[in-house]
């Protein structure tokens, strides 16, 4: 089992930047492809980006690539979201996931075994 936990969101102006970090739990974490999902308030939860084990192959939605980038450092059990360019589209509660059936990380809610509790992001215009 995998315990995830997010950190790193808060209040930040349109144009600012953000870096969102989940640390794991457990020893296998270079075993799970990670991706981080957002939902804003009363809208369903939406896929943002996901990145393969090694770190090599991410996938990005539309409507953060070029402004978003995923990373991950296993050594640290950690995945990374850094987040540029933000604007007020962009704020909703922020969550990591990770998956332990698609190697190269799904863009489908279903695709993830393991939820962190999600932080917010909300970007001010």
């Amino acid at each position: 089992q995998v315990q995830l936990l997010e950190s790193g969101g808060g209040l930040v102006q349109a144009g600012g930047s953000l870096r969102l970090s989940c640390a794991a739990s457990g020893r296998t974490f270079s075993s799970y492809a990670m991706g981080w999902f957002r939902q804003a308030p009363g809208k369903e939860r939406e896929f943002v980006a996901t990145i393969n084990l090694s770190g090599s192959i991410t996938y990005y939605a539309d409507s953060v690539k070029g402004r978003f980038t995923i990373s991950r450092d296993n050594a640290k059990n950690t995945v990374y979201l850094q987040m540029n360019s933000l604007n007020p589209e962009d704020t909703a509660v922020y969550y990591c996931a990770a998956d332990s059936r698609h190697a190269y990380g799904s863009r489908s809610i279903d695709g993830y075994d393991y939820w962190g509790q999600g932080t917010q992001v909300t970007v001010s215009s």
